[in-house]
């Protein structure tokens, strides 16, 4: 059996010292960098690789770009065969936000060509109360061989989505508080509000009041009734710089409603054009 949307901390466990399965701990803080690699250092789950949101799952930050652009593909590539992610691996990853910083790596290693990635449903929180250990023991890794297989459809540029937006062609589903969409409290981009005509969904009304995933059919329907009258395929996601929207897609996919996009860029792209109008009605 393969899991390519989510797996239980009961799951994990039967796998645990499966030598395809390799583990990726991608907790991180917005407000201190260095926090994640510290968390990691101090207790993670056993045999797990340290992935860094900034320096690992995005590339460098650039005049036109949001804060955290798409990674180099060949550059991503090498870091996956030094963690030991091969094209047969099956992959967990797992981190302390409910999936919110987890779900950008199970999106980039999709987005790859490697359907075998799946996030940890509840997190090293999920994990502890259903006494899994964590250890300080740093895995001891034997590099593979990772051939990418990029699909760029799975992903839409600035541009595209201003274009798309225009003909009503896709519903702009935004991932973050609705504080932040309404430009009522903005702390991190120096632009409040949101792009014109999107919908808020933030990411946690995925999750019950336990951190874990809503069941797969509850999650559908109220996809849909956010749709209206557009398609799964016509759904895009965006947030602040393209990591959390990836929960928003992940939730979908779990729920039987594939094929939404990513807007990459996302708000913090949006606004580095003036020229492009934002809305906090």
């Amino acid at each position: 059996m393969t899991y390519k949307t989510l797996i239980s901390a009961a799951a994990l466990q039967q796998h645990l010292h499966d030598p395809d399965w390799v583990i990726m701990d991608c907790r991180f803080s917005l407000s201190d960098v260095a926090w994640g690699p510290s968390a990691y250092r101090q207790g993670h789950l056993p045999n797990a690789r340290y992935a860094d949101l900034n320096h690992d799952l995005s590339a460098a930050v650039k005049d036109y770009t949001g804060r955290h652009p798409l990674p180099d593909i060949k550059v991503l590539a090498a870091k996956l065969c030094q963690w030991g992610i091969g094209n047969f691996s099956q992959v967990v990853v797992y981190d302390n936000a409910g999936g919110a910083i987890a779900s950008r790596l199970w999106w980039l290693l999709r987005w790859l060509g490697h359907q075998h990635v799946a996030v940890l449903d509840g997190g090293i929180q999920a994990w502890q109360h259903q006494g899994g250990t964590l250890t300080t023991v740093l895995p001891k890794i034997k590099p593979v061989t990772f051939r990418c297989y990029a699909d760029d459809k799975q992903w839409l540029t600035s541009r595209q989505v201003q274009n798309l937006l225009a003909q009503k062609a896709i519903c702009l589903i935004d991932a973050r508080t609705p504080e932040r969409f309404h430009g009522i409290n903005e702390p991190i981009d120096p632009v409040a509000g949101h792009i014109p005509n999107a919908i808020n969904r933030p990411l946690q009304l995925n999750l019950d009041s336990q951190g874990l995933f809503l069941p797969a059919n509850q999650l559908k329907q109220q996809f849909t009734t956010l749709l209206g009258i557009y398609q799964a395929e016509q759904a895009v996601h965006q947030c602040g710089s393209g990591v959390t929207a990836c929960h928003n897609l992940l939730a979908m996919e779990y729920a039987g409603l594939g094929s939404s996009k990513l807007y990459a860029g996302s708000w913090s792209e949006w606004i580095k054009d003036k020229n492009r109008a934002v809305d906090c009605a």
